[in-house]
């Protein structure tokens, strides 16, 4: 007896709660999104310099899909394509936390950019 009426008021429930999100729908207006990918290191060792640049390239290519083709969900497209890249890659180095990484990302960018986006440089390359 009471699944025979637990069943209706649940779709009803959700029925209203769809309703209400589509009302609200249009109202909602996002600020900011971020586009995340996900870069694997499977079968490579970063301490290994042509390892870390396979995945330094492979960090290029995914900024790069995450900044001109991350729209596909109707996201408007940025405003400063080169300013997204490099915070996208900078980002990657530094969540990376690896020397080679650092040293091959300094061999393109000066310290200021690395300092910009909050990537450690270890000592000895910041001699250099």
């Amino acid at each position: 007896m009471y699944a025979k009426t637990a069943v209706p008021s649940a779709r009803l429930l959700v029925g209203a709660a769809a309703l209400v999100c589509t009302l609200f729908a249009g109202n909602v207006v996002a600020k900011d999104v971020t586009v995340a990918i996900q870069v694997s290191t499977r079968g490579l060792d970063l301490s290994q310099p042509a390892d870390a640049q396979t995945f330094y390239t492979r960090l290029q290519n995914a900024a790069w899909v995450a900044c001109t083709r991350g729209n596909r969900v109707n996201l408007r497209p940025v405003d400063n394509l080169q300013g997204c890249y490099e915070q996208a890659l900078g980002g990657a180095i530094r969540s990376a936390k690896t020397p080679t990484l650092t040293r091959i990302y300094l061999a393109t960018h000066t310290l200021r950019d690395a300092e910009k986006h909050g990537i450690e440089v270890p000592a000895q390359l910041a001699a250099k």
